[in-house]
């Protein structure tokens, strides 16, 4: 995978876990909010709304470290081959 899907995936994962955690809280405390398509967590009754919300920005925040750590990986695997491959040019006779 490249670096513009784990992009892609950290902006989408981030978005989720906003609009699902922070944000979600904040309409619920702010403006009681009740649920809405972009915030389905409010459906859910009091305290159950806020749990769900803690949860849903652990879950993202754990696969925005997955998805950076694989960023890191490919990006180290595209670097050993770049390497590889300046070695094996100087090398080759």
């Amino acid at each position: 995978m490249n670096e513009a899907w784990y992009r892609l995936l950290s902006i989408l994962v981030f978005t989720a876990g906003f609009w699902e955690g922070p944000a979600a809280i904040l309409y619920r405390v702010v403006g009681d909010d009740h649920g809405t398509a972009m915030r389905p967590v409010n459906y859910l009754d009091s305290p159950w709304n806020y749990i769900v919300s803690v949860a849903v920005m652990v879950v993202a925040f754990a696969l925005l470290a997955v998805l950076d750590k694989g960023r890191e990986r490919a990006l180290a695997r595209e670097r050993d081959a770049g390497a590889a491959r300046a070695h094996e040019g100087t090398h080759a006779g």
